[in-house]
């Protein structure tokens, strides 16, 4: 997977420490799904299979979020998302409690379960 120039800068732009966090959710993503594209979408980092969206993540002023979390992925992981934040579709977290791998890892493989048309 080539990186995205635009995703560099983007990371570039943060405080190191939530740069450092989402580059971890960035290298799973590129390790789980190598043949994802990196872009730069609703200016987000995001990756696509195809012409279809896998997942994109922020850093905002007080949290990190990833993009889109949905009700099945929650429930399999009800203890592990205790205390994080959430909106409809997203996931919150901060630097200092960031994602679970297992949660990490399981969200990414649904998402491109579910892009490729197998489901979670």
């Amino acid at each position: 997977m080539t990186p995205d120039r635009r995703v560099d800068s983007y990371l570039r732009a943060l405080p190191e420490v939530q740069r450092d966090v989402l580059q971890a959710v960035r290298d799973r993503v590129r390790s789980l799904a190598p043949h994802a594209v990196e872009t730069i979408s609703y200016g987000m980092p995001a990756f696509k299979i195809g012409k279809k969206f896998l997942l994109s993540y922020a850093g905002w002023k007080r949290h990190c979020s990833i993009y889109p979390i949905d009700d099945a992925l929650l429930e399999r992981h009800a203890g592990s998302v205790q205390g994080y934040g959430r909106t409809k579709g997203s996931l919150h977290f901060s630097t200092e409690e960031p994602l679970p791998v297992a949660l990490l890892d399981d969200l990414i493989r649904a998402r491109v379960a579910i892009v490729e048309g197998g489901g979670p």
